[in-house]
């Protein structure tokens, strides 16, 4: 049986209430994974689980058929000290539904689980679907998506549902964090010394300011090379043998993480380490019939700086959602619920270009 869209949207939201209400903070999401499953069950839908991540298959699911994945998380980061009301209390105020995840990535999430509904029980799609609601996406743990993956059949095509405006993030930055070490001489600091850590730190930063990777992508521009902590010293009498930095790189497309690594570590003037090299750039070809479904509706493309479970995925992947990435994290956070009425439509109608295709 399907199910209609007005009445898809209305749980849908009432959906993103309860969720809202449950603390699911990173590696807390039980909760909030029992009523997801819940929810679908009251469609008929099957799910299945795997710790706090929940995921289910359409209805006519045929494995020579090739796989789309839907994707979005259900866990939040902790709330903003700026808070100034409950971040559990799912309310609504001139068209805006306040609270924690709300936005980020609540919105999304219901919105993809209404489209996946919708799609369901149809026949002769072109692609199979899967719905991934998953956990740990904010602390890029290992039992989020990423861990999930490889349970899965192969994926095809994705989209990752974040606060975009709906317009579609066809490329995402990747994101590698390296601990730099400038060297010194220890010593008093009454005696002389020539080899000082902290002054020797000024010509690295001067480095590092100035370093510029050559290629530069269509989508996401430029390389970001950014100097983000400083930490040396205990006392104010002692010179001291180190000084550690930390690096944080925005790779665009042009470049594998890897790559990254072996240049900085070639070229730099001090020791650099990486702590990850695992959170990839990703993109999907503009010419991808997904994105063609998109730009036929009016919607735009764009390259996004910010990091999502997009970085987990190997195969072409798109950023897609209702809410403004500028309001995660934010205090007081909230998404219009005309937005969670016109994303699930557009999603809905994106994918039923591309589905038939």
């Amino acid at each position: 049986m399907k199910v209609h869209q007005t009445e898809l949207t209305q749980k849908a939201i009432q959906l993103l209430k309860e969720l809202i209400a449950i603390r699911s903070f990173s590696e807390e999401e039980d909760e909030t994974a029992d009523v997801i499953q819940k929810w679908l069950a009251n469609f008929g839908i099957k799910t299945e689980r795997q710790f706090n991540n929940v995921y289910a298959f359409n209805k006519y699911f045929d494995e020579n058929k090739p796989t789309l994945l839907l994707n979005s998380h259900h866990d939040t980061v902790k709330p903003n000290s700026a808070y100034n009301k409950d971040p559990f209390d799912p309310h609504i105020e001139d068209g805006k539904l306040f609270g924690l995840g709300s936005n980020d990535a609540g919105g999304c999430l219901v919105s993809l689980l209404a489209t996946f509904t919708y799609f369901y029980n149809h026949e002769d799609l072109s692609h199979n679907i899967i719905i991934a609601a998953t956990a740990e996406e904010e602390n890029a743990g290992e039992r989020s998506l990423r861990g999930l993956l490889p349970m899965l059949p192969e994926i095809d095509v994705a989209v990752v549902g974040e606060p975009t405006l709906m317009d579609l993030a066809i490329a995402e930055k990747g994101l590698v964090v390296f601990d730099a070490v400038v060297k010194g001489t220890p010593s008093h600091a009454a005696h002389p010394n020539d080899n000082n850590s902290i002054y020797n730190t000024i010509e690295v930063l001067e480095w590092f300011k100035k370093y510029t990777f050559d290629k530069t992508s269509d989508a996401l521009g430029e390389v970001k090379m950014t100097v983000t902590q400083i930490n040396a010293g205990s006392q104010h009498n002692v010179v001291p043998a180190q000084v550690d930095l930390v690096i944080d790189v925005r790779v665009n497309d042009c470049y594998s993480n890897e790559e990254i690594a072996e240049m900085l570590q070639n070229e730099a003037p001090c020791k650099i380490t990486p702590r990850s090299l695992r959170l990839n750039s990703s993109a999907i070809d503009p010419d991808h019939d997904l994105v063609k479904s998109g730009l036929a509706l009016g919607r735009k493309t764009y390259g996004s700086p910010t990091l999502s479970d997009q970085a987990a995925l190997s195969c072409q992947s798109v950023k897609l959602g209702p809410g403004d990435s500028t309001r995660s994290h934010s205090a007081d956070e909230f998404i219009y619920l005309d937005e969670i009425e016109k994303g699930i439509a557009l999603y809905i109608k994106i994918l039923e270009g591309f589905l038939k295709k």
